[in-house]
């Protein structure tokens, strides 16, 4: 039996045979191809990233990371700054505490010198804090050029209990601010970077400088009794430092110690 035909209109009028097998295969391939289609369109639409795209956010990224670091840098800068500027300012207040402590202690002795400043170092007989006290002590100050620079330096006698032991301290420190041996350094402290410094005393109502104001050259003499040794201690002691330049801290600072027993309140 001859397959199953239809009978459709020619575009010229008449009929044509068209075959159902044909028809149904050719639905069959428009279906696969619409799917095929359909599938490519969805896998470009999920493929992600372009390698623009890519280049792009690794160059944002990179720049941001950048900027954070440069961030991180001045704030670590910042800090190091700050710290090193409070070290210094705490160093400086820690010396000129003990410089205000040895004025304070100041002991006049009879047939010695209390204070005395010949241009380069301050030399003092002070008393000692320790207890039961051993002694006198005899301290001097002065700036020397050391392997790191010129230094503001403090140096310490033992304790001296006679006369001849506070003449042989009193020499040694006048040694140690200039020619200093092993001997000599043993008792001296490194305090701090320093360009200069001056010394006044206040005397008769009026700054002098300390090295012309009739307080001595600094040489052991025979200073009478106790009471011309008190005399020989100003009203007043004016420090002035001039800091060196390159650290945190700069410039000239000035301290003035008034004698409690005669300055009264000047400063």
């Amino acid at each position: 039996m001859p397959p199953l035909r239809r009978c459709a209109p020619s575009p010229r009028g008449g009929t044509t045979l068209v075959d159902w097998r044909s028809q149904i295969h050719g639905v069959r391939w428009y279906g696969l191809l619409r799917g095929l289609l359909t599938k490519s369109r969805r896998s470009r639409t999920s493929s992600g990233f372009t390698l623009i795209e890519l280049l792009v956010a690794i160059a944002v990224m990179a720049l941001l990371a950048i900027v954070s670091w440069r961030g991180l840098d001045g704030m670590v800068r910042s800090q190091e700054v700050t710290r090193a500027r409070a070290d210094e300012l705490l160093v400086l207040q820690t010396v000129l505490a003990q410089w205000s402590a040895d004025l304070d202690a100041l002991q006049p002795i009879a047939h010695t010198e209390p204070i005395a400043w010949d241009g380069q170092v301050l030399r003092m007989t002070r008393r000692s804090t320790r207890l039961p006290e051993e002694g006198a002590l005899v301290v001097a100050w002065a700036q020397r050029n050391t392997e790191a620079g010129p230094r503001w330096l403090r140096w310490q006698s033992a304790p001296v209990r006679t006369r001849a032991e506070w003449a042989g301290a009193w020499q040694q420190a006048a040694v140690w601010a200039r020619t200093p041996g092993q001997a000599e350094r043993r008792g001296e402290t490194v305090l701090l970077p320093l360009a200069g410094w001056q010394l006044f005393y206040f005397r008769g109502g009026a700054w002098a400088n300390a090295q012309s104001s009739g307080a001595g050259s600094g040489q052991p003499r025979a200073v009478g009794d106790l009471n011309d040794a008190s005399a020989r201690i100003p009203e007043g002691v004016r420090l002035q430092l001039t800091l060196a330049p390159g650290g945190a801290l700069a410039g000239t600072i000035v301290r003035d110690w008034a004698n409690p027993l005669l300055g009264g309140g000047k400063s």
